[in-house]
Parts: structure tokens; C-alpha cells; sequence
């Protein structure tokens, strides 16, 4: 028999919506270069690779491309699958070893709160390029540890990007984050996500991006407890807390389809 393989679609409630992942529980840790070739048939922005370690899971993220320093939906997914398939009882936390650290999750209701490090972003001198690029006035350029941050005027502005992506995939970095605040009903601000350079022209939802969005908006709105809306096509919804150096992340996962690895 072989590996069972799931896809889950994370910051969402319903099917087809959010981002999606694909997610593998392992026995004992595999080459990397098998894990990539999975991810690449996956053929989505991350598959997720899960090998116990004694009650908690080593968690290691790959698109099809590359491996990856941190990922919150996929870790969403991660965390859904194991309570949903018995391999957590629901008042057990997760808890990830991953490159970025240890992460946890902790199943609140309908949603999981993770805990994430803080990314914060510092100005950087690059809004030219991007402005180009995105083809966008930008109010605000800064740089965080993975990714560039771009802030433009309006949610409108965020919502109409076209990007010229071979622009894009010159920079060096994980990806773009364009924000800006809200002016719809139901969230505190938006952003899209680029990341062509790992092979990943729009992501979805990206959740790792809120380790960088929760602490840029707190600032921005003077509050904490914020709900941004990710305005991909497919759209999701996230909520960030701000707690020191760290940023709970939360979101909702439902399993869109269950399949088999037979090689």
C-alpha cells in the first residue's frame, strides 16, 4: 500500500476556496530530492511533509520548485489533518520542529491559532523597482527576513494589480506583499501575495506574510486583533494577534480530497 496524501484548503471554511496543500505523513524522514519530485507533481504553491518525533512532528515545506523557510497554510493544513485523522486528540497542541523554529497550533472551535515569529519589515530603498514591476504608487517600501512589503493607497489599487512578473522574479527574496488598509466591510486590511521567484506567480493565501501584516497594521491602526482578507482569486480570510516578538495566526482548514502515493 502506499502513502496516503491529502489535500486541504486552508484559510477557509468551504471547498475550492483559500489555499490549498497537500500534506504526507511520513514514517521516517526521505532524501529531499523525493519530497521535491512530490511537490512538484502536487503541482501546488506548498506540499507539507510530517515525520513524528515522540508526540510532536518534524514539518519541513516544499513548492514545486524549492524548499522553503516557513509556511502558514500549509502548517494550517498540517495541524487540521492531524486532529482531523486521530493523530492528535483536539485539546492536544501541535508542535512543529521546522527551519524557522518550533511552531505550534492549538484548535480553537472552527479555527486554529498558530504561533508564529514576528517578521517585521524596515524601510528599504527599493520602491522604484517594485513601483515598475507592479505598475502601483507606492506609500511605503520595507523589507522583512523573507519578503518585500509594498503599501499603496488604496484596497482598489490592491485588488487591480497586474505585476509584470519576470520584473518580479529578478528580486532578490522570497516574494512581494502588497496592502493596503480595508475600505470593505468585514476586515481591517488587504494585501495580495507574489512570489515568482520561488515558482509561485500569486499565492492564494499566504499566511507566513501575516507574521509581517499583524505587527504592520497594528501599528498603522492603533489596535490589535485584526482580520486581513488575502484578494486572490480564490480569497481567505485571516486573523493575526499581536503577543512580543511573536504573531498568532489564525485561520480555517477544511480537507478538499484524500489520495494515495503508489510510487
Amino acid at each position: 500500500m502506499g502513502l496516503k496524501i491529502f489535500q486541504i484548503d486552508s484559510f477557509t471554511e468551504r471547498p475550492f476556496a483559500g489555499n490549498p496543500a497537500a500534506v504526507c505523513l511520513l514514517e521516517k524522514e526521505p532524501e529531499d530530492s523525493w519530497m521535491q519530485l512530490v511537490a512538484r507533481e502536487m503541482n501546488l504553491s506548498e506540499t507539507a511533509f510530517l515525520v513524528p518525533r515522540g508526540g510532536e512532528f518534524g514539518l519541513r515545506w516544499f513548492t514545486p520548485t524549492m524548499e522553503v523557510d516557513l509556511c502558514g497554510h500549509a502548517t494550517l493544513a498540517s495541524a487540521h489533518f492531524l486532529w482531523e485523522q486521530g493523530h492528535l486528540a483536539a485539546d492536544c497542541p501541535a508542535r512543529f520542529h521546522t527551519r524557522s523554529g518550533l511552531l505550534t497550533a492549538d484548535k480553537k472551535g472552527t479555527w486554529i491559532e498558530m504561533d508564529f515569529p514576528a517578521t517585521p519589515a524596515t524601510s528599504d530603498a527599493s520602491a522604484e523597482i517594485l513601483e515598475v514591476a507592479l505598475g502601483v504608487k507606492a506609500s511605503y517600501v520595507g523589507r522583512t527576513r523573507f519578503d518585500y512589503v509594498v503599501e499603496v493607497g488604496s484596497e482598489e489599487a490592491v485588488r487591480a494589480l497586474n505585476p509584470d512578473f519576470t520584473a518580479l522574479r529578478r528580486l532578490k527574496g522570497r516574494g512581494v506583499i502588497v496592502t493596503s488598509r480595508a475600505s470593505g466591510v468585514g476586515y481591517d486590511y488587504v494585501s495580495r501575495f507574489f512570489g515568482p521567484a520561488v515558482g509561485i506567480d500569486e499565492d492564494p493565501v499566504t499566511g507566513s506574510a501575516h507574521s509581517c501584516l499583524g505587527p504592520f497594521w497594528k501599528e498603522r491602526l492603533g489596535r490589535d486583533g485584526l482580520t486581513g482578507f488575502q484578494a486572490s482569486s480564490r480569497g481567505g480570510f485571516v486573523r493575526t494577534r499581536c503577543v512580543g516578538d511573536r504573531v498568532l495566526i489564525s485561520g480555517q482548514a477544511v480537507t478538499v480530497f484524500r489520495g494515495e502515493l503508489v510510487s
